[in-house]
């Protein structure tokens, strides 16, 4: 039992080391907002991915496999909300044309939990999520794990998430990080953006 925990954990971690639409929401909020709103966002990501081990624990991927309609609607709408985020980060990029930068950050924060919102969402329409809990992490959660592993299980991924998002948003929060994105945030933001739209494209066109 402890082998598996130790493998899901491995596992895991090296599946949130691999940059995507997570990382660059969350770095990209710490940046240009402030770690308050960064730490909402990693709330948000943290709930899409306890919705996505709980869908996994249950069998996901037996879901998918028998309704193949229910992963096209779900790789269409997850590639046209990444579309949508990275058209919105190009369009602010643009908007940097001509401004001039202030010495200091100057945070436009989000009202109502917005950052929490499209955190969530960024997840659950995160093509690596689709594909990592829907096969590689269906292989650990067999008909041989017990309930009270399963579990287990649901807790070290939320709670490894949540730490991995934290130590981002910490960092990408630091006064000296936010200095340095003040004097490049128009490519910063034009990169994160394509990037984004990048990941949706690939999301609709590999359904």
């Amino acid at each position: 039992m402890l082998m598996l925990f130790l493998t899901v954990a491995l596992v895991h971690i090296v599946a949130l080391m691999s940059p995507g639409p997570d990382f660059f929401f969350v770095s990209q909020t710490a940046l240009s907002r402030s770690r308050k709103e960064a730490m909402l966002g990693v709330l948000g990501i943290t709930g899409g991915v306890m919705v996505w081990s709980a869908l996994a624990l249950l069998g996901l991927n037996l879901i998918l496999a028998k309704m193949a309609w229910l992963h096209t609607v779900i790789m269409v709408g997850g590639g046209l909300y990444l579309c949508w985020m990275g058209w919105q980060m190009l369009r602010g990029a643009l908007k940097r044309r001509g401004q001039v930068t202030a010495a200091e950050p100057q945070a436009a924060l989000a009202r109502g939990g917005k950052s929490f919102i499209k955190g969530l969402l960024t997840n659950l329409a995160n093509p690596k999520a689709i594909i990592y809990f829907g096969s590689i992490f269906s292989l650990f959660v067999g008909d041989s794990v017990g309930t009270s592993a399963r579990w287990g299980i649901f807790a070290l991924i939320t709670l490894e998430t949540f730490a991995w998002f934290t130590l981002v948003a910490s960092v990408f929060a630091l006064p000296k990080m936010r200095r340095g994105y003040q004097k490049l945030a128009r490519w910063i933001d034009g990169v994160a953006g394509a990037l984004f739209a990048g990941f949706g494209v690939h999301l609709i066109l590999s359904r």
